[in-house]
This record gives structure tokens, C-alpha cells and sequence, in this order.
């Protein structure tokens, strides 16, 4: 953390508590006491009214006529921003998020226990590819050109230069969006999908304006609607996905499902998942090309 959003953050915390002592802001930004002296000094230089209280139960306050506007943010405000912050944090680990969440919480005055918590799974992969999210922010923040080899949806693997603007985690996956040197556009690359990612020199960025116009090109699908016939046990799955209209109640068993899918591999794994709980009504073709995927995969155990 720069000097500058420290003395930023000191401020914010002492806006919001009483007396702070230099060992807990030691313990918080990871510097030493004398660091935190310093700081307090430049604060001071600044004209910002800190002042040191000494005993057992001193520290650093701000003089009691500096007072924080909360007119605009109240405490469910800030409540509301924590709990985003928690489940984003479960994603990514960084370090200025954490700080952000400690600022908050100091702002906070509220005790009582969130109503709400937003939990991920503690999949393993997820810890490894939270070091590749925080290489790509480091090459998005300081320009670095990235080199890899890109798996793409037929499998087939190729060799890409791209200059790196931005990340987007889209349901339970990573996406990066970047300028490719050999399309000459901006495509998205599903993390899982880039191999031995590694720095390949510096860029010079592009205007913001041509980013939010591509937002990061993906693969057209076109959409087919389809009709299922589904088990009650994964009506739940359905509702999450294509909302409560798209079920209705054959018997308390079954559910029909009329929904869209793309006529892709994507798609058949998706149903095959969910084996015999789902049976294709509608279009043929669809069914069709459904049984050869399942054939196919029959066939790698012969």
C-alpha cells in the first residue's frame, strides 16, 4: 500500500472511533509503530487534528469538532457494501480489498450479526487460480503484454499475445477480456483455459471508449427452444436458470420446461448431467443430435 492511501485510510478509521493505538495500526497495514509515528506527523503537517493520548489506554484520536458527514451512507449502506465485499473476497484474494473491508468496518456502528452471507465452495482449483487473478491484475494495472497458449472450445490450442484491460467472473467462471495481437480486436479467454501464461514486455493502453464498445467479443450461439419433460427433484435447477415461468406442473412428480439452448456440445453435457430426470419432448433434431453425443461418449469405453 502507497503512503498516501494510508494516511487516507488512518483518517477514515479515526473518523470513526475514539483513540487507536499505534500498535493496532501497526498490526493493520503491516508497518512498523515508528512508520505509524511518522504518518501521524505528516497528518499533523497537513493540518489534519490528530493527537496523541498516552496511559495504558491511549493512542491516536482526531480532536472532537472533526466530524464525518454520514448523511449520505447510513450503517445498512454500509452493511450492504460488507457483504459484497465478503463474497467477493471469496473469489479473489487481495489484499486492498481487505483493507476496504476493515475501513468499512470501522465506519460501521453496527453490532448486530448481517441477515444476509454469500458462501462459494471451497473448491480446490479456486486457490490456484486466485494467483493466476492476481497476475492479471498486475499486468492490467502496469500495462504488461501477456503471452500463452489458449485452448479454445474444440480443443484446439494456439499460441496468443494479448494486452490485458480487464477481468469479469460471469456464474462460476473467469473471464479475461483483452486486445489479441493476431485478431486485431478485443476477445474474452476463459482463465481455465490459458496455459503457461507468462509477461511478453509492455503496451501502450487503448482508449476507453473502444473497450466499453467491444465488451470483450464472445462466440455467437444461436438458440434453439426446446421442450423437457423433467423430474420434480430438479425443478429447483431449472427455476435458478430460466426463472419460474419456464416450469409448469404435469403432476406432482413431473414438470414440463420450455427453455433455449444453444445446439452445442454445451448444451447436451448440461442434460446429460442431469441423466434420467430429464427427457427431450421437442424438436427432433435436437433429440437427434442429443443421442449421438451420448453414443459417442458410450463409445469411449469400447
Amino acid at each position: 500500500m502507497k503512503k498516501i492511501e494510508r494516511l487516507i485510510s488512518i483518517v477514515m478509521i479515526l473518523l470513526q472511533k475514539e483513540i487507536i493505538s499505534a500498535s493496532e495500526f501497526s498490526r493493520l497495514f503491516h508497518v512498523s509503530k515508528r512508520t505509524i509515528q511518522r504518518d501521524m506527523e505528516a497528518l499533523s503537517y497537513a493540518n489534519i487534528p490528530i493527537y496523541a493520548q498516552h496511559g495504558a489506554e491511549g493512542g491516536y484520536a482526531l480532536m472532537a469538532g472533526y466530524k464525518f458527514d454520514k448523511r449520505l451512507v447510513n450503517h445498512h449502506d454500509l452493511e450492504n457494501i460488507l457483504i459484497s465485499l465478503a463474497g467477493y473476497d471469496q473469489l479473489i484474494t487481495n489484499p486492498n480489498i481487505q483493507m476496504t473491508i476493515q475501513k468499512i468496518k470501522a465506519m460501521s456502528k453496527a453490532h448486530t450479526p448481517s441477515k444476509l452471507n454469500l458462501t462459494f465452495y471451497e473448491w480446490s482449483g479456486r486457490d490456484e487460480i486466485k494467483e493466476d487473478i492476481a497476475f492479471m491484475h498486475q499486468a492490467i494495472e502496469q500495462h504488461w503484454l501477456l503471452k500463452f497458449d489458449y485452448i479454445d472450445q474444440v480443443g484446439q490450442r494456439t499460441c496468443r499475445i494479448v494486452e490485458p484491460y480487464k477481468l469479469q467472473f460471469i456464474e462460476r467462471h473467469w473471464y479475461l477480456v483483452a486486445y489479441s495481437r493476431e485478431r486485431n480486436d478485443y476477445r474474452t479467454f476463459k482463465l481455465t483455459r490459458m496455459l503457461d501464461i507468462q509477461k511478453a514486455g509492455f503496451f501502450k493502453p487503448r482508449s476507453e471508449e473502444d473497450l466499453m464498445k467491444s465488451n470483450g467479443k464472445a462466440e455467437k450461439l444461436d438458440l434453439v427452444t426446446v421442450q423437457l419433460l423433467i423430474d420434480a427433484r430438479v425443478r429447483d435447477q431449472f427455476i435458478e436458470r430460466y426463472g419460474k415461468k419456464s416450469v409448469t406442473e404435469v403432476t406432482i412428480h413431473q414438470y414440463l420446461a420450455n427453455i433455449e439452448l444453444p445446439e452445442s456440445p454445451f448444451s447436451y453435457q448440461f442434460l446429460a448431467g442431469l441423466g434420467n430426470m430429464v427427457k427431450i419432448l421437442s424438436p427432433q433434431h435436437f433429440i437427434d443430435n442429443y443421442l449421438e453425443f451420448l453414443r459417442e461418449a458410450i463409445a469411449s469405453y469400447d
